[in-house]
């Protein structure tokens, strides 16, 4: 390419977020859209009005999908719905829910609530995606993983468990479908400020126990992650796969 700026173009790409109603997940899809693509916005309730507010003011382009990854059971079939008026080419996995709970008291109901929304419903949400990118061999599918993909967390099992497999199930992807022109590559936040933190940001002990490990000394910003998210859409990546982009603020390098 003779111009930088198309490696990170996204013009006539439609892009698919998950969880895009707030925090990382709104922040992913406003800079996919501000990159060029259209955007698939799917969320488990009808209120993606902000997300879409903020997208109209730059006249992007969206479409508002309700999907709750909670149902597994529900999920090749509103796949499939999306699938026959769109052609997805970028897929970013965001959606997620934690459950604060010790492991010696932890309920088997908040493990597998924890579980289905965050791996279950991704594999199935990858399977039903990649089976149009295999066939024409082009395609991005973007998990969302988390400093839990790498470690073990405090009173949050499920949620650990499932952002390890998270990790697993990206590089068991690409390579199986790297061979076909399809990336699937991981980015791992660190403490962003977001609703799933709140509980920790507003525990002064813990808050200063973390803020004191990040060598950048603040919690990262939804918009921290945009970057990162439009690179791994973009062409500019196409020879990366089966990568778990930390963006941490250097919490990993401590």
């Amino acid at each position: 390419m003779s111009n930088i700026n198309e490696w990170f173009s996204l013009k006539d790409k439609t892009a698919l977020v998950t969880g895009a109603r707030t925090g990382i997940g709104q922040a992913i899809a406003i800079g996919l859209a501000k990159a060029g693509a259209e955007v698939v916005l799917v969320g488990h309730r009808d209120n993606m009005q902000e997300t879409e507010s903020k997208i109209e003011q730059f006249d992007g382009r969206y479409e508002t999908h309700l999907m709750d990854l909670s149902k597994v059971e529900e999920v090749k079939g509103k796949c499939e719905e999306i699938l026959s008026s769109h052609s997805i080419d970028i897929v970013v996995n965001n959606a997620g829910v934690i459950r604060r709970e010790p492991a010696a008291t932890h309920s088997l109901k908040d493990w597998q609530a924890v579980l289905d929304t965050n791996i279950n419903s991704v594999f199935l949400l990858c399977q039903a995606f990649a089976k149009p990118m295999l066939e024409r061999k082009n395609g991005k599918i973007i998990n969302i993983a988390s400093l839990l993909s790498f470690q073990g967390g405090i009173t949050v099992p499920g949620y650990a468990a499932s952002k390890h497999a998270i990790a697993g199930l990206t590089k068991a992807l690409a390579n199986e479908w790297a061979s076909s022109g399809i990336q699937v590559n991981a980015i791992a936040p660190g403490y962003i400020a977001t609703n799933n933190t709140e509980a920790l940001r507003n525990n002064e002990e813990r808050n200063a126990s973390i803020l004191s490990r990040i060598p950048a000394q603040r919690w990262g910003k939804p918009d921290d992650l945009v970057g990162a998210a439009i690179f791994l859409a973009s062409d500019a990546s196409d020879y990366v796969n089966g990568h778990v982009l930390t963006v941490d603020g250097g919490w990993m390098a401590r």
